[in-house]
């Protein structure tokens, strides 16, 4: 089913930004994504997005998934939207790098650690994992626990940390 544009007014075609703001990314010209909606089908999936390792190698995580949202398809954002799912009792790697992270819990519950506080998660809690702190996602529960990870399109390769693991 398509979801129409509720508009009383006719569109008005755009020759330039509408934002002061607004800049072009450096060297991005011309190389800009086009436009698409990536439709929720159910079961925290969306049409045209696949689900992916966590990770290309094992070790350090158990039972987390990857959908890169934003950032695979060709999108020259200079962020990434990824949803990530971990199964009961699945953990993400602990973890630490030079770039940010925004979380933000959508389906069920979860910890995450952040430095060596242990925080819990519920439905829309959003946390800001700073440079250079390390953190770990973990699922203590029976049902999935889902979030978005929003991410600096340019990032640096994590770091391991060897210390308190929640896993």
């Amino acid at each position: 089913m398509k979801r129409p544009l509720k508009s009383s007014s006719r569109p008005v075609p755009m020759t330039k930004p509408t934002s002061c703001d607004w800049k072009s990314p450096s060297g991005q010209k011309g190389k800009l994504g086009k436009s698409r909606i990536f439709r929720f089908v159910d079961n925290f999936k969306w049409r045209g997005v696949r689900t992916e390792r966590y990770k290309e190698q094992d070790g350090g995580w158990s039972a987390i998934s990857r959908n890169v949202l934003i950032g695979n398809h060709g999108e020259a954002a200079q962020f990434h939207l990824r949803y990530f799912e971990l199964e009961p009792n699945g953990y993400s790697s602990l973890e630490k790098h030079r770039h940010e992270h925004v979380v933000v819990c959508i389906r069920g519950t979860g910890n995450v650690l952040i430095g060596k506080k242990i925080y819990a998660l519920g439905y829309l809690d959003t946390v800001y994992i700073a440079p250079n702190t390390s953190h770990q996602l973990t699922n203590p529960t029976e049902e999935p626990f889902g979030f978005f990870c929003i991410v600096n399109a340019e990032r640096d390769k994590p770091q391991p940390v060897i210390e308190q693991c929640l896993g």
